[in-house]
């Protein structure tokens, strides 16, 4: 648990570590919810190996919970177990992995792509068959708002140009 430094990735590890080792969250999930985590606000929860290779990668881009700390909860367990990319987190690796917790902005529709910046927005691409991808801000390795795009649409599965593309900022905590 070195690595959690904010109330954020506490939560986050906590969580993942009681459902790893009891199957639970009941435990977390009744504990008293700090001040900060009383809003209702979306959130992603990245699990990175200690090389910085991803390791998981969950979230909601509206809220599900009646608060931030559930959202986190949920969202951390989720991306321990259950990001398709990635076999389940097993409890030897825990202590290995890096948590951020990145707290998402409402989402605001774009008129043109050069209201975009990869490094301060991360994006929502909607394609015409209504299949959406998400992508986080400031991806290493994504340095253009042409990769931002191309991504997200590999991501999504979206093969038309005729897309709809969101912005969001998010406040991000280690």
């Amino acid at each position: 648990m070195a690595h959690e430094k904010s109330i954020y990735t506490k939560i986050a590890y906590k969580a993942i570590k009681e459902k790893l080792q009891t199957g639970k969250t009941s435990k977390i999930e009744k504990a008293d919810v700090p001040e900060e985590l009383q809003i209702k606000k979306a959130c992603f929860v990245t699990l990175k190996k200690s090389n910085n290779e991803l390791r998981g990668c969950i979230g909601t881009l509206i809220p599900s919970y009646k608060n931030l700390m559930l959202e986190i909860i949920h969202n951390a367990v989720s991306s321990a177990l259950n990001d398709n990319r990635f076999f389940s987190l097993k409890e030897s690796e825990l202590e290995n992995i890096i948590i951020s917790v990145e707290v998402l902005e409402n989402p605001e529709n774009i008129e043109s792509i050069d209201e975009l910046d990869p490094k301060k927005y991360g994006i929502i691409v909607t394609g015409n068959n209504f299949r959406r991808a998400v992508l986080l801000p400031d991806i290493e390795g994504v340095d253009t708002v042409e990769q931002q795009i191309s991504i997200c649409k590999r991501k999504g599965g979206i093969i038309d140009d005729n897309i709809k593309i969101q912005k969001f900022t998010t406040q991000k905590y280690y």
